[in-house]
């Protein structure tokens, strides 16, 4: 509490309560002194020009006001006006909306060779305590086959980048990555990354999701299993708990669009039949 809120609370401990003020002081760690104490300070004149100005001009900062207050003939100098300018919590920084540019509408195709498009997504939910945390979702368009889901609670572009390479060294390059217009997807180092490494991104257009519709399916399954399934107790309990379901599906739960086979039985059979073609045409 600052001391405005512990003056107020002392206050209504005395008025309320009756109890003594050196008490009420010391049940809210107040110093009787400033209990007492009456300020001579009078900004209602400021306060009211302030936020006048403030509701017709709301995309201004304090310099500007600042200019209209001296040009309306008023003498408060900088360091007052500021102190006021401050309590009424004008100093907020307003968040701009971000501009996305435009994208081209890419169509989601059923692949028949795995390694060749990924999606990429984000989720979140919370642990005890209101502790949010998030995942990072990777998975193979042909085989439905979950890659990676990368659990913390902050991942920025330089971890994403991490988890990917790890996925390469064991599964190989893609030829593209399909991703919303999320800010770790659209900054310059995950953009220079996929450029040095040969792989195209496929943005969807913004709102709409549909058009990344593997990893949105995936992302439902994964939450209604696990993320919704389960109070979680910290990282460690979050992070077991999906290893558990990545290998239940991708080793045993049957997909009906891969003829009730599972992500890793229709990634072998592939691989099969690409070796057959291979020593066919031999």
């Amino acid at each position: 509490m600052g001391p405005s809120t512990k003056r107020q609370v002392a206050g209504e401990l005395v008025a309320d309560q009756g109890i003594s003020v050196s008490r009420a002081c010391r049940l809210v760690s107040f110093p009787r002194t400033k209990f007492y104490y009456q300020t001579r300070k009078n900004d209602k004149a400021l306060i009211d020009a302030l936020e006048d100005l403030a509701f017709k001009h709301t995309s201004y900062g304090f310099r500007k006001l600042f200019a209209y207050l001296r040009r309306a003939g008023h003498s408060w100098n900088h360091k007052k006006v500021y102190r006021v300018y401050r309590l009424l919590k004008l100093n907020k920084r307003k968040k701009l909306k971000r501009r996305v540019p435009a994208r081209i509408k890419q169509p989601l195709q059923q692949q028949t060779n795995i390694n060749v498009i990924r999606s990429m997504d984000f989720m979140s939910d919370s642990m005890t305590g209101s502790r949010r945390f998030r995942t990072f979702n990777v998975i193979d368009d042909c085989s439905r086959e979950a890659l990676a889901i990368e659990v913390d609670t902050s991942l920025s572009s330089f971890r994403i980048v991490r988890v990917l390479d790890r996925i390469i060294e064991v599964r190989g390059k893609p030829a593209a990555i399909r991703t919303d217009n999320g800010p770790e997807f659209t900054s310059g180092y995950f953009e220079q990354w996929c450029n040095n490494n040969g792989i195209r991104l496929q943005y969807i257009q913004p709102g709409r999701p549909m058009q990344n519709g593997y990893i949105e399916r995936f992302n439902r399954l994964y939450r209604e299993a696990v993320l919704d399934a389960y109070i979680f107790e910290d990282l460690h309990h979050v992070r077991e708990l999906t290893a558990n379901w990545i290998d239940e599906y991708n080793q045993r739960r049957p997909h009906e669009s891969l003829n009730n086979l599972t992500p890793y039985e229709w990634a072998m059979k592939l691989e099969d039949m690409e070796k057959i073609q291979i020593t066919t045409v031999t």
